[in-house]
């Protein structure tokens, strides 16, 4: 028991969070972030987790709690560490992960910043994941409901946050938990679940950069492996590595983005073989434990959010880098996502694919 921030997007995880502590004797506090204005992103204000709908479901909940409830302005924060980190690596061709990122800078980091000033006990959140400790140590583990397990997004927690923090969702089911919010008459027991980026709901990525550069992307070439102009693209934030939809080029054989070349303003497109590759280079990398191996270390390893994991060799290196070399060749690495090793259901820590 204990004195717990909660926090609360509106949605049926977060607000059956706050039930599941407060069923615990918890004295709980509802928190929304608020984290930009959806003018600034070019989206309607109806589409969003920052949307008024949303604050007010997360307030009726924590009103049917008898919880306080606050809204919390994160906006410049927001702005400067992910939306606008999101813009510039996009300029820099590559495929960023904005959630990633939140996680590091607005709940654990902003957040529990703001639960210690109101003397609060720990953070709570409606992640599908779970923390153990284990030998004077606290682990990162897999939500017991695989479809919905979301550790891949956490790698950047530290021991100290994981002190800190608690998941109550990690060791349920979605449908459990839908069923809950009904027995209890949470507004939203039947809210769909969000599928994008809060800021980008529609999944035009490109469109983001844009409004915030307040600029069109730059036109340049469409060239093959050995620098054949094949045509014209409309700029290097409309593509990532794998895609095939929307290049407009005429080829005998379907035609995929390879590489991103930013100082030459190119996207190189090749046969789907050519995706194929066993080495990737990973920086800012967070070993969960606080310390990286001594040496080499066999794990599996995700190269992003839906992908299977695959066994591999994983060398640290220096400056918080590793290299991670998969027994079989991975289609699609893609610099700015991350790459998030496990062991078994215990995340040992992850980093940025360069």
């Amino acid at each position: 028991m204990g004195k717990t921030l909660i926090a609360m997007s509106g949605g049926v995880d977060s607000s059956v969070a706050a039930y599941l502590m407060k069923e615990k004797g918890n004295e709980c506090i509802g928190v929304t972030m608020h984290l930009y204005d959806n003018a600034e992103v070019g989206i309607s204000k109806d589409k969003t987790c920052c949307s008024l709908d949303d604050v007010e479901d997360a307030r009726a909940v924590a009103q049917v709690l008898g919880m306080p409830f606050y809204v919390l302005n994160f906006k410049e924060e927001f702005k400067e560490k992910i939306i606008q980190q999101f813009v510039d690596s996009y300029l820099k061709g590559k495929t960023p992960n904005p959630c990633i990122e939140c996680n590091r800078y607005m709940k654990f980091s902003r957040l529990i910043e703001k639960a210690q000033e109101l003397d609060c006990d720990h953070v709570v959140t409606g992640h599908y994941a779970r923390i153990e400790e284990e030998n004077g140590l606290y682990c990162l583990k897999k939500g017991k409901d695989e479809s919905k397990d979301q550790s891949y997004v956490l790698y950047r927690i530290t021991q100290e946050q994981l002190r800190f923090v608690r998941f109550p969702l990690g060791e349920y089911r979605k449908a459990e938990i839908r069923q809950i919010a009904g027995e209890q008459g949470f507004i939203n027991a039947e809210k769909r679940d969000s599928q994008d980026i809060c800021f980008v709901p529609d999944g035009d990525y490109a469109s983001v950069v844009e409004t915030v550069m307040q600029k069109k992307g730059e036109p340049g070439d469409f060239v093959d492996e050995q620098g054949k102009v094949l045509g014209r693209h409309k700029g290097i934030i409309h593509y990532t590595i794998g895609q095939r939809r929307g290049l407009g080029i005429s080829a005998p054989y379907p035609l995929y983005v390879l590489r991103i070349d930013p100082e030459e303003n190119r996207v190189i497109v090749g046969p789907d073989k050519a995706l194929y590759r066993n080495v990737l280079e990973a920086e800012e990398f967070n070993w969960i434990s606080g310390e990286p191996p001594k040496g080499s270390i066999r794990a599996k390893a995700k190269i992003r959010y839906k992908h299977k994991e695959a066994e591999c060799e994983i060398i640290p290196k220096a400056n918080n880098t590793v290299q991670i070399i998969f027994d079989d060749a991975q289609r699609a690495i893609t610099p700015g996502q991350s790459v998030v090793i496990y062991d078994g259901e215990t995340v040992l820590g992850g980093g940025i694919i360069v």
